[in-house]
């Protein structure tokens, strides 16, 4: 057996999609599970996404980090249960079913008919599923979505009740009439966690009012809100008790004056350059009681109303100190009328619009007719001033419609009872970022209130509550085996949905009148956070397997999740098992586009993921979204990325497999675990930095660091190309199959499987591809991929961290000289005469002892040596920077500038480019200047070029003899022989025949240089001959050259 010839030319979509035609053929995803069953179980959620809408690059991100763990804990020897799900019900749907139907109102849906309405739905549901699985399958996100748990099934359903039933029971379900934010459009409150998801910036009316007192006149309290609409249900003026206050006297600009009363502290933001006059100060207590003339009178109060109130809410930040209180529309406002008995008067009806006694506006949208509220105002001499307000406001998370606070009766659960609970339990969870654990969701959970669960929508879960119409007597139901002993009908053939489970009634067994199902339907986002118990519809079947699923080990979505599905997850869990729902969990930063700006439809810079798949492949795509940022950040993406990765990383990694292939094939070279390879000091670091990377990257994995798994890696394939290969060439090249050839097999050969096996998790279709022709291209009984292999296990006794610090320090070493030649303008084939080095201490001196024969190889020069002092290449000169020292030091800065000039130039130039502070004494004082403080300017000495990175300095001699400028040319051709090769497409292997014809110093040195060139060239005939005219023509160097080249066979 032996390697398949491999091409150095890769198409990565058509290699990923051979793979894909692998992987189903031999079943692999079933056979990778299979494989483990009765292992350790290392337990996944999935967030379930909703089908009835594209997916785009954001589901791409999430879906690829969510398949890097259970793909490696597979590996690990853990049986992993990838069980997909769809979240089916609720506003996303619904919306979606009335833009098909032209609805624009709850009303319409009525008319229409729920049942067949919610009929459209269960199809609107799965409208993009071919969409979904297609991409799924593409990503290589191995996902079971054969058996996926659909949420609008009555299974998960029942499950869900059982739940509600349950802390119906431990009376954490309740019914209240709260101050909630309701979406008029929609016609339902949504939950505190639904508003956090829908914060837009808005321009709203900034608009201050006057509000005569009844018992002084011409006095008025001066009052400001964002909210105009709510003017109308005014029943009350709050001041904070203990802040300042005062009546101030201004001039009307029409004559006369007029005095207003609000914070002292706000004078001046109010006011602004006007001149007022203090009549009197005093405390806001002093104001409770005082009343003013109602703004409007369209309802009449049925309790005593406009006056002032004290409340410790009112802040002085923005307005006037003074707060408008409208009970009906404001949750702070809804305590102050509970705390007075103020009246509440409900202006505005469901549909946001105001109710008929409100005539003005009657049935005109409240945002829309602040406008005529501020005129009418206005015109009524009580509006003081009218601005724009630019602030955060929250919007309908689904349709974007501007949420109303609203006075309404609604279900809730008592999450607040659990607040400590939740608080404690959330210490035990594992957050990336870790701040987001005691940061975002913490303060979350720590400010907690209570659930907002009824929807007055149509399709999802039905609340399972009845009342008695007559009694008025509740009672949950937690089963459809309970539902059907309570109406003494068989009700297991029953859609759990709406309209047919409103048909059900019974008995009340108080008074034996009828009980009916309240109308409310569920908060969505209970229905997903009920996933780890309804997936299984536990209890009433898989209670085994139920246990053997919960908690999660880890989970991942967005970071907006915090406040959705993770709290969810994490409110549903506490209250129900007292214990946390999953143990890990990475949370998703934004994913923005190449300039750094938030993809949008408006702005035309939304990326189709199709168009960079079908380009680049889905490997670079994913390793892309790995190795950007870290997760909880926001990444910023663009095909151009993705090409980048394709042409950076994938590209490096093929070109050094191909490299390998296509000379292990021409020596007959396989893997011989008989055969101990005599390595040299190249392999070995190879191989210890190789044992370290698996360590590395293993440590990441285990503890869910995905940059930290990635990007070491990327920088492993970089040096594997550009140093190891780079170094070891002529090894594969020379024609004896010696013991340093077959070391460099060996080791070449050892980190390519490995690499493909740490690849697995993140770029699988690269890694199978690598495993399938490395590994089972020459064992028939090899695992049949690389994704049923176990885990790469790394050897420490191959580790050597001296080795690996040694050859780090030579590759920078190496990559100063570079730096220093294109400083000259030397090309890396004209050799040069010498090298020097600055080093900081004895292990860099050795170091450059060590390897100089590396370094005068990789540098083209003939020797290697270490500086006896730097001043034999450069001279430095020292410069204090005036901004840093004169702001830090004041007029003292003169006398340490002085000093600095003074102090030993090569010594100090040294320490502060090391990175070390420089000591230095000025005014009897004793200073220590910062590197940043002291600018080092380094000037090359004539005949070297230099370059420098902190303490290392490499000075290349740069001056050339006439013997290094024939070696010179001799490279050049050489370069020009090897570009002919390839362009006849000769086989690296095939020997030629040259004919040339030179330029007389071009000639001499192909002469002087003859056997190198034609060992080099694989040529067993070179002669000088006349050009001909179809031969290839060049010119370099002021030399010219004409060549001709023969296959010999």
């Amino acid at each position: 057996m032996s390697f398949k010839p491999v091409s150095p030319k890769l198409d990565v979509v058509q290699m990923e999609e051979r793979m894909l035609r692998h992987w189903k053929m031999y079943n692999i995803f079933k056979h990778s599970e299979e494989l483990r069953q009765g292992c350790p179980e290392y337990v996944f959620y999935e967030g379930p996404p909703t089908a009835n809408g594209k997916p785009g690059v954001h589901h791409v991100l999430a879906r690829a980090f969510k398949d890097i763990f259970p793909r490696f804990k597979t590996m690990r020897g853990y049986h992993v249960t990838r069980r997909g799900g769809w979240d089916t019900h609720g506003l996303p749907v619904e919306i979606e079913v009335e833009k098909k139907l032209g609805f624009t109102n709850k009303q319409q849906i009525e008319d229409f008919g729920i049942a067949k309405f919610n009929e459209l739905c269960r199809e609107s549901a799965f409208t993009y599923i071919q969409e979904w699985e297609k991409l799924t399958d593409r990503i290589a996100y191995w996902v079971d979505l054969q058996t996926a748990y659909v949420t609008f099934h009555n299974e998960y359903i029942e499950s869900v009740w059982w739940i509600l039933k349950n802390f119906w029971e431990k009376d954490l379900l309740y019914q209240g009439f709260k101050v909630v934010p309701y979406c008029p459009r929609c016609g339902t409150p949504l939950s505190d966690h639904e508003v956090a998801q829908g914060y837009r910036e808005a321009k709203d009316p900034s608009i201050f009012i006057r509000l005569p007192l009844v018992d002084k006149p011409g006095t008025s309290l001066l009052v400001w809100t964002t909210t105009p609409w709510t003017l109308p249900a005014n029943v009350a003026v709050a001041a904070h008790p203990d802040v300042d206050y005062v009546t101030v006297e201004r001039k009307l600009a029409e004559g006369g004056s007029e005095k207003l009363i609000l914070a002292k502290a706000l004078l001046e933001k109010v006011f602004k350059d006007e001149e007022v006059t203090i009549l009197e100060t005093f405390k806001g207590k002093n104001l409770k009681g005082k009343k003013y003339q109602p703004l409007f009178t369209f309802l009449p109060p049925d309790k005593p109303a406009h006056y002032v109130v004290n409340a410790d809410f009112v802040t002085t930040e923005d307005g006037t100190g003074l707060v408008h209180i409208a009970p009906a529309f404001g949750a702070d406002d809804m305590t102050m009328a509970e705390k007075y008995n103020l009246p509440i008067l409900q202006t505005v009806a469901p549909d946001g619009t105001f109710i008929k006694e409100v005539r003005p506006w009657s049935g005109v949208f409240v945002k829309e007719a602040d406008p005529s509220i501020a005129k009418d105002l206005e015109a009524r001499g009580l509006l003081f001033r009218l601005e724009t307000y630019t602030h955060t406001y929250p919007f309908c998370w689904r349709c974007r419609t501007p949420l109303l606070y609203y006075a309404r009766k609604t279900w809730y659960v008592r999450t607040s009872k659990f607040k400590d609970k939740l608080v404690g339990l959330n210490e035990n969870i594992n957050w990336v970022p870790a701040h987001i654990k005691n940061g975002r969701f913490g303060n979350w959970l720590a400010n907690n209130i209570d659930w907002a669960l009824g929807r007055e929508r149509y399709w999802g879960t039905p609340l399972p509550v009845w009342e008695c119409e007559s009694c008025h007597h509740q009672e949950a139901v937690g089963s459809v085996k309970e539902l059907s002993e309570k109406t003494g009908r068989d009700m297991s053939k029953l859609d759990l949905h709406r309209p047919h489970v409103d048909h059900v009634h019974y008995p009340c067994p108080e008074c034996h009148e009828t009980m009916t199902r309240v109308p409310e339907l569920i908060d969505v986002w209970f229905d997903s956070g009920s996933m780890p118990v309804a997936q299984w519809h536990y209890p009433f079947e898989n209670q085994e397997v139920f246990k053997k699923h919960f908690p999660a080990d880890y989970i991942c979505e967005a970071v907006d999740q915090t406040r959705g599905w993770f709290y969810s997850l994490h409110a549903i869990s506490t209250m129900l098992f007292e214990q946390e729902c999953f143990k890990n969990v990475i949370c998703l930063g934004l994913i923005l586009d190449e300039e750094g700006l938030k993809m949008s439809k408006t702005r035309g810079n939304i990326i189709e993921p199709w168009s960079v798949i079908n380009t680049h492949g889905a490997d670079a795509f994913r390793w892309c979204l790995y190795t950007a940022s870290p997760p909880g950040q926001e990444r910023r993406f663009s095909a151009d990325l993705v090409g980048e990765v394709v042409r950076n990383f994938t590209l490096t990694l093929w070109n050094t497999y191909s490299f390998f292939v296509t000379y292990a094939k021409l020596d007959g070279w396989t893997p011989d675990p008989t055969v101990t390879p005599q390595y040299s000091e190249l392999d070995r670091w190879l191989l210890s930095y190789l044992n370290a990377l698996v360590r590395d990257v293993t440590d990441s994995l285990e503890n869910y660091d995905v940059t930290g798994a990635t990007r070491p890696l990327e920088s492993f394939v970089n040096q594997l190309s550009t140093w190891y290969l780079r170094r070891s060439r002529r090894r594969f090249w020379k024609s004896d199959a010696d013991a340093d050839k077959q070391a460099a097999y060996a080791t070449l050969y050892t980190a390519l499987v490995t690499v493909s096996k740490l690849l697995a998790p993140t770029m699988p279709f690269l890694a199978d591809e690598l495993y399938q022709n490395l590994v089972r291209s020459v064992d028939e009984n090899a695992p049949e991929s690389v994704h049923l292999t176990d885990w790469v296990e790394y050897n420490p006794a191959l580790i050597d961290e001296k080795l690996n610090a040694e050859m780090a320090l030579t590759m920078k070493l190496a990559s100063l000289g570079h730096a220093a030649r294109n400083k000259a303008n030397r090309k890396v084939r004209q050799p040069l005469a010498e090298v020097a080095y600055s080093v900081s201490n004895n292990f860099d001196r050795d170091v450059v002892a060590k390897y100089a024969d590396i370094l005068a190889d990789e540098l083209n020069v003939k020797k290697v040596r270490v500086l006896d002092a730097t001043g034999e290449a450069v001279s430095f000169s020292l410069n204090p920077l005036p901004k840093q020292l004169g702001q830090k030091y004041g007029k003292l800065f003169p006398a340490i500038r002085a000093a600095i000039l003074e102090a030993p130039v090569e010594e100090s130039a040294r320490k502060l480019l090391a990175g070390s502070p420089l000591t230095v004494e000025a005014e009897g004082e004793t200073f220590e200047l910062l590197p940043e403080e002291v600018e080092v300017r380094a000037q090359a000495k004539s005949g070297y070029a230099v370059a420098s990175e902190g303490a290392y300095l490499a000075a290349l001699v740069t001056d050339l003899t006439p013997a290094l400028v024939r070696e010179g040319l001799a490279r050049e051709f050489v370069r020009r022989v090897q570009d002919l090769r390839k362009q006849m497409d000769f086989d690296i292997a095939d020997r030629i025949e040259i004919r040339y014809a030179a330029s007389q110093g071009l000639d001499e040195a192909v002469q002087d240089f003859r056997d190198y060139i034609m060992g080099e060239t694989l040529a067993v005939k070179m002669e000088k001959t006349e050009g001909g005219p179809d031969w290839m023509q060049d010119g370099f160097d002021g030399e010219t050259v004409a060549l001709s080249l023969t296959r010999k066979s």
